[in-house]
């Protein structure tokens, strides 16, 4: 009797006794092979007018006091919405291109290849039947052997599936598309001397007084479409950059709410209906530098 007692007693502790927590093992991230973002469930999308076509410029490497100080895009900040407090969320490039097009850095702290599962936003907008095209300046030999000053770094599209999709096009093409059928989404990559990367904030203001009046004159950005000029990172300990959101009719506002590429991918991603990707499930979209101005009434012929 005694031994069943005790017998008994042992699994009555057993079963009262708190179970062990598992632990994740800790492991240096990898960047191949990666897991695909997942994308989660969006927020009602913002009351806004929704932008018949969406403009995206990437500059590079000038913090905000840097952008803003150039003569050009300081008269687009004059005149339209731009964020203050907007904020890259890595260095050096690449982690930046990747963080605006899937929600991810995916682990990445350089600008080498990495050969990332099928997926972005390009993959997202193709499932969802958006007519959408990134103009790549300085590609003259497809995406992954155009020399200098062409940089794979700033074509993050490429490295989704390790593929170049056929939506990829040189910048050649840019002033016809927008004289014609413009993509719904575009997305817009200077080279490595206009984007200012190594070449002065002059150049690359010289750049954007040419690229930008291309945009606002063609009837995709006229009938309520949306231009965005952003840059990847800055120089400062803070990550700033300059983002601007140009729209026809604007209400000029500074907006200081804290944004980063996570904002910009959840504000695009809204806009164009559809899912958002990765760390932009949960970022704050820039719905309050996208308000314009209704139009004025049109007045009645006097008899």
């Amino acid at each position: 009797m005694r031994l069943v007692a005790l017998v008994m007693s042992a699994c009555l502790l057993a079963a009262c006794a708190p179970k062990a927590t598992a632990q994740a093992p800790n492991h240096t991230p990898s960047p191949s092979p990666l897991p695909t973002p997942i994308a989660s469930p969006t927020p009602d999308p913002s009351p806004a007018a929704t932008p018949a076509h969406v403009f995206l410029i990437i500059m590079e490497n000038r913090s905000y006091s840097q952008a803003i100080s150039s003569g050009y895009v300081s008269q687009l900040a004059a005149q339209y919405a731009i964020a203050t407090d907007y904020h890259g969320v890595s260095h050096p490039s690449l982690p930046n291109y990747l963080a605006l097009t899937s929600g991810t850095t995916w682990g990445i702290a350089d600008d080498l290849f990495h050969a990332l599962p099928a997926g972005g936003l390009g993959a997202q907008l193709t499932t969802a039947g958006i007519d959408w095209r990134a103009y790549m300046e300085g590609m003259t030999k497809g995406c992954f052997n155009s020399p200098y000053p062409y940089a794979l770094k700033h074509n993050p599209f490429a490295y989704y599936g390790s593929a170049c999709p056929s939506q990829i096009v040189p910048f050649t093409r840019f002033a016809t598309d927008m004289a014609g059928t413009a993509p719904q989404f575009a997305w817009i990559t200077p080279d490595l001397c206009h984007d200012g990367h190594d070449c002065s904030s002059t150049i690359a203001d010289a750049w954007l007084s040419q690229t930008v009046p291309t945009i606002l004159n063609s009837t995709a950005w006229q009938d309520n479409g949306m231009l965005v000029i952003t840059w990847d990172e800055g120089e400062d300990s803070a990550n700033s950059v300059l983002t601007l959101i140009i729209r026809p009719n604007p209400i000029v506002h500074r907006s200081s709410k804290p944004y980063d590429h996570y904002s910009l991918l959840a504000t695009i991603e809204d806009q164009l209906g559809v899912a958002r990707l990765g760390q932009a499930a949960q970022a704050t979209p820039m719905t309050d530098l996208m308000a314009t101005q209704a139009p004025a009434p049109l007045r009645s012929k006097s008899s």
